[in-house]
């Protein structure tokens, strides 16, 4: 059974930062294509934030590159977004997602599990 597990997220003013971490269970580190952040905003629709593919790179949104990085300790069954030089457009519910597929695969391609969010005000 997978199991994903947002915290972190909160308020926090204009320029300042944040750390999400993903809580992961169910070995899917070891078996998912990939790990991912998603967003979504009130009245807007959930938007890919950055991935962490399988084969060691990753991806980011153009709204966030140079600002976040996302990382994944497989030890603790963790992934991590480090968010910083915030701003009020990141306010958001941030989701946890994993693509996890039979077969051989290295990049996050579709999600298909999903944790219940963490929201994060920037104001």
């Amino acid at each position: 059974h997978v199991q994903l597990v947002e915290s972190g997220g909160g308020s926090v003013q204009a320029g300042g930062s944040l750390k999400l971490s993903c809580a992961a269970s169910g070995y899917i580190f070891i078996s998912s294509c990939g790990m991912a952040w998603y967003r979504q905003a009130p009245g807007k629709e959930r938007e890919l934030v950055s991935a962490n593919h399988r084969d060691g790179t990753t991806t980011y949104a153009d709204s966030v590159k140079g600002r976040f990085t996302i990382s994944q300790d497989n030890a603790k069954n963790t992934l991590y977004l480090q968010m910083n030089s915030l701003k009020t457009d990141d306010t958001a519910m941030y989701f946890c997602a994993a693509d996890r597929r039979d077969g051989i695969c290295y990049r996050f391609v579709s999600p298909n599990y999903w944790g219940q969010g963490t929201q994060v005000t920037v104001s």
